[in-house]
């Protein structure tokens, strides 16, 4: 065992350790006693569901990391990726179609290894607590449409990340980072109006009390959005959600018609003022900007390490290859990976304090945020007091208590 499979050994069993480590401490804070703030929103029954919710989920969040994290090590160390390597080098196909197969083949175990957990999350856990609406016809469909995605758009992508590296040299970071930061915003701009709709029925909020209440607010907050729709959430699942997606001209907002069917218009518009905050916040470009600067950093530092003979050893690989290289560089990076997790779930918890300070600025809005925040966390049966290690860790909103006690001290 050389440095990089002590770096990547040591990283898989502590990213594994804190996911323990937190799962069991947020277990072991949850508090029979309903917090006084949701008095009257959260029934007896409902929140003991809640903490039963939260054993469940911790429960096989365990099982499932535990499985994956057995199944790359006993890959890894039965040589599995220089098995796989010399299977997919007899065809001969030139370095980047043979760097796609590779590449296809681990995703494809990766995703064959996860069925099962999707399965029993979905038609097991979900259904168990009342959430799932998922038919086994709209989970294939879902699954087949992901596939789909993934080897069109990720395929496309890996392939001309594997390009530039066998053909720019030195300067293979730089487009590898322009092309994968262009990848990025033409995500943004096609994602509303051609991949969400894939899985989605979207329609236009109809003429209507709601639709004028959304649109005054829209036209007072300067926010030029192109259409609100009602999206068909409830066919896969009974939570409730709201989104805002998109670029320029093609802003859309997005409510799920399990918001619309249990929350007044009131509620809702509150819940808009939420979205259109992270839009006037800046958070969507901040974003982006942070997601463009990671990919930078990624590929600079790729670019050094794929070139490390003792990284393809650690893997026991006889021949190093690029795509190969793009596999264990990912895993060497899971400390680095794991330490800007923190940074950026702490970034996207300080927005969402911003977008609700900015939704509570508009007269009248405080309030029914919180009542919607109220419902929202009943609805879902959200922990109310998880631990603040796994809010650190994994948390990419603050918990909703302290969203709340933040509204009820911000300024009238």
């Amino acid at each position: 065992m050389n440095t990089y499979a002590a770096v990547v050994l040591t990283a898989l069993l502590g990213e594994y350790a804190a996911s323990v480590l937190s799962g069991t401490l947020n277990v072991r804070a949850l508090r029979t006693t309903l917090p006084s703030e949701f008095e009257g929103v959260f029934e007896k029954e409902a929140y003991a569901r809640s903490q039963e919710y939260t054993h469940a989920t911790t429960r096989f969040g365990l099982i499932r990391s535990t499985a994956n994290l057995l199944a790359v090590i006993m890959f890894w160390q039965l040589s599995g990726f220089e098995w796989l390597d010399q299977a997919v080098r007899r065809a001969d196909y030139g370095p980047v179609p043979t760097g796609l197969l590779f590449i296809s083949a681990l995703v494809g175990g990766v995703m064959i290894l996860g069925l099962p957990f999707r399965l029993y999350a979905t038609f097991v856990i979900e259904v168990r607590f009342g959430f799932n609406r998922t038919t086994p016809a709209i989970f294939v469909s879902d699954s087949l449409k992901g596939l789909l995605l993934t080897l069109v758009l990720g395929g496309t992508l890996i392939a001309g990340i594997l390009f530039f590296f066998e053909w720019a040299g030195s300067n293979a970071w730089l487009w590898c980072w322009g092309a994968a930061a262009l990848f990025l915003l033409v995500g943004q701009v096609i994602a509303p109006a051609w991949i969400l709709p894939m899985f989605n029925t979207f329609t236009p909020l109809g003429a209507g009390e709601l639709r004028d209440a959304i649109t005054a607010y829209a036209q007072a907050a300067t926010f030029p959005v192109k259409e609100v729709f009602i999206v068909d959430g409830s066919r896969r699942s009974s939570k409730a959600n709201a989104f805002f997606a998109g670029l320029g001209r093609n802003k859309r907002i997005g409510l799920s018609d399990t918001l619309i069917e249990r929350y007044n218009v009131s509620e809702l518009v509150a819940i808009v003022a939420h979205e259109i905050g992270h839009y006037k916040k800046g958070h969507v470009t901040q974003g982006i900007a942070v997601q463009a600067a990671y990919l930078g950093g990624l590929f600079f530092t790729m670019s050094f390490v794929l070139g490390q003979a003792g990284l393809f050893d650690a893997f026991y690989m006889t021949e190093p290859s690029v795509y190969a290289g793009l596999v264990f560089f990912g895993l060497l990076f899971t400390p680095v990976e794991m330490a800007l997790s923190l940074f950026v779930n702490a970034l996207s918890r300080k927005n969402e304090f911003e977008a609700d300070r900015f939704a509570a600025d508009t007269p009248g809005h405080n309030e029914h945020l919180i009542a919607a925040l109220k419902k929202l966390s009943a609805d879902s049966l959200t922990n109310l007091t998880p631990h603040w290690l796994h809010v650190v860790l994994y948390h990419s909103h603050p918990p909703v208590l302290d969203r709340i006690a933040a509204l009820h001290a911000a300024p009238r």
